[in-house]
């Protein structure tokens, strides 16, 4: 019989959390919305306040990799203690190979 007084409490949450107030937010009674800014052509509204900006949440890009390219050999990445193959731009790129000492 423990069970019922978890349920009970459950239930009153769930009671308390369906009535919340659906509609256009106001300010409270005696408050009123911020005063329209220097150089703004309109007047702040719920809406405008609650939208976030461009900068807060970037638009994303839905661009797909249309082909895939082979990426060439980077003549610095190399493992530590060995020097780069000297870049020649008329020979295509080669892949590091460790110098015999």
């Amino acid at each position: 019989m423990k069970s019922q007084p978890i349920l009970l409490i459950i239930a009153i949450a769930m009671t308390a959390t369906a009535c919340g107030k659906v509609g256009d937010l106001e300010p409270r009674t005696g408050n009123s919305l911020p005063p329209k800014a220097y150089g703004q052509m309109t007047a702040q509204t719920s809406a405008i306040l609650s939208t976030p900006s461009v900068q807060a949440r970037p638009g994303r890009t839905d661009e797909l990799l249309k082909r895939s390219d082979r990426r060439e050999d980077d003549p610095f990445d190399v493992p530590p203690g060995e020097e780069p193959i000297a870049f020649n731009p008329e020979q295509p790129t080669q892949s590091a190979k460790p110098n015999p000492k």
